[in-house]
C-alpha cells in the first residue's frame, strides 16, 4: 500500500453529523451532504469532501458514535440554516489512497497502522483520522483515508 506524506491545510467546512453505529448510515449521510452541495453548486471538479469518525467505536458505544460528513467551503460562503459549518484542523497527515469498497477499506484500516510505526511516524491522537474524496475519487470508487501523524521527513 502506497503512502505520502501531505501537509493540509486548515479549511472551513460545511457538514452533516450522523449519530450512532459506523455502516450503512455514513454513507447515508454522505448522499444528504452531496445531494446539498449540489443544489447549492458546490459539488464541482474541484470540490473536496471529508468522511471525519469523530470517535473510535473501541471506547465509545455505538449508539453515541459520532461521523461528519463535510465539504469544503470559501470563506465568504454564505451557510444557510440547514446544514452546520465548522472548521477542519490540518497539519501533517500520511494519506493511503484505496478502492472504495468494503473489502478494500477493510484491508486498508489493518496495514495503515504497521506501515506508519514502520515509517517512522507517530499518530497525532489529538486529531482523527478522516477519509478524503474528490468528485474525481468518487468517479473512480477510490478515497484517501489520511492519518495525522507528529513529525515528518520535511
Amino acid at each position: 500500500m502506497k503512502m505520502k506524506l501531505e501537509a493540509l491545510p486548515n479549511y472551513r467546512i460545511a457538514y452533516v453529523r450522523q449519530v450512532g453505529p459506523y455502516g450503512p448510515a455514513n454513507a447515508q449521510a454522505m448522499e444528504q451532504l452531496k445531494k446539498w452541495a449540489k443544489e447549492h453548486n458546490l459539488l464541482t471538479e474541484s470540490a473536496i469532501l471529508f468522511g471525519i469518525p469523530q470517535d473510535n467505536p473501541a471506547t465509545t458505544l455505538p449508539e453515541n458514535c459520532r461521523y461528519d460528513v463535510c465539504i469544503v467551503i470559501s470563506g465568504d460562503y454564505q451557510v444557510d440554516d440547514s446544514i452546520d459549518e465548522g472548521e477542519f484542523s490540518g497539519g501533517n497527515y500520511v494519506c493511503f489512497l484505496i478502492k472504495h469498497t468494503a473489502e478494500d477499506i477493510q484491508r486498508a484500516w489493518t496495514e495503515i497502522f504497521p506501515a506508519i510505526q514502520s515509517s517512522g511516524y507517530q499518530m497525532d491522537t489529538g486529531k482523527p483520522i478522516v477519509e478524503r474524496y474528490t468528485v474525481q475519487m468518487i468517479n473512480n470508487h477510490l478515497c484517501e483515508i489520511c492519518v495525522p501523524v507528529i513529525g515528518s521527513d520535511n
